[in-house]
């Protein structure tokens, strides 16, 4: 697989530029188109549906200032891509929901870049679920990029998680683009007389067969046993050097709500490194 067009979600230049950086990069590398988006923040059709006129002064001014907020994170995606030397590119404000306006325009993308919910931010531009309906939703592969995250640089050394699973295998296939590029990739698997697709070790050999016909340079690391493997995951990347983690997500959507298993969750709130995930 390759990315010939990344999709990028923008927002404040604080938290924005260090995910601008590293999708240009991607963009670059895999000599992909990179459209990068602004979310007004709600769809002025919302208003239409309930008979609210977008002229009453008040929504007025305020669906003024919200344009003009999401034209500014545009201006700064096109001067950082410009900087960055990237051939092709685009940014467009989107009269949508953020969650909503990127998994539907995922469609026509081969890798989504978005940032990290940040919990504890004042004023949040994105639902505090977004990551997730994102990976939920989009049918992409989604590379988080975490609020803390300040290198302009990624992927250097991995760390995939392997259970063997078909979100697992999507992740791996998704993510091959990048692991070709890595120094290293160290593989890592949990609980292996519990998973029920790794019944041996003979399905960590294959892996590692597969990859290295990829180009990858991989690393087989001894299975762990642990209750906690969201913790044990992150705790090993950081062991390990580790900027890129690649793990397939699991869950499904019940409405707004995002139902997922603890180890995405634990990894989608707490991740201090990118992670690529599919679902």
């Amino acid at each position: 697989m390759a990315y010939k067009t990344i999709l990028l979600h923008l927002d404040r230049k604080e938290t924005a530029n260090a995910r601008i950086r590293i999708a240009a990069r991607l963009a670059l590398a895999e000599d992909a188109h990179l459209l990068g988006v602004a979310m007004v923040g709600v769809s002025t059709l919302t208003f239409r549906e309930a008979r609210i006129s977008e002229k009453d002064p008040a929504l007025a001014a305020h669906l003024k200032f919200l344009f003009e907020r999401a034209e500014g994170f545009v201006e700064n995606f096109i001067h950082e891509a410009k900087m960055a030397g990237v051939p092709s590119y685009e940014g467009r404000v989107v009269d949508e929901e953020a969650g909503y306006g990127v998994s539907m325009l995922a469609r026509y993308s081969d890798l989504v870049v978005i940032g990290q919910t940040n919990l504890k931010e004042e004023a949040p531009l994105v639902q505090p679920d977004f990551p997730e309906f994102v990976l939920i939703n989009s049918g992409r592969p989604v590379l988080m990029i975490p609020h803390s995250y300040k290198t302009d640089t990624m992927g250097f050394r991995a760390l995939v998680a392997w259970n063997a699973s078909k979100e697992s295998r999507r992740a791996l296939t998704d993510a091959i683009p990048l692991l070709k590029r890595a120094d290293l990739v160290d593989v890592a698997a949990f609980n292996m007389e519990t998973e029920p697709d790794m019944r041996d070790d003979g399905t960590l050999t294959d892996l590692a067969v597969f990859l290295a016909r990829h180009g990858v340079k991989v690393n087989i690391l001894k299975p762990q046993q642990t209750k906690t493997v969201g913790a044990a995951l992150l705790e090993t990347a950081e062991q390990r050097k580790a900027d890129l983690l690649v793990l397939g997500g699991y869950g499904h959507t019940r409405f707004r709500q995002m139902l997922l298993g603890g180890v995405t969750r634990t990894v989608l709130s707490n991740a201090t490194l990118p992670v690529l995930m599919s679902h």
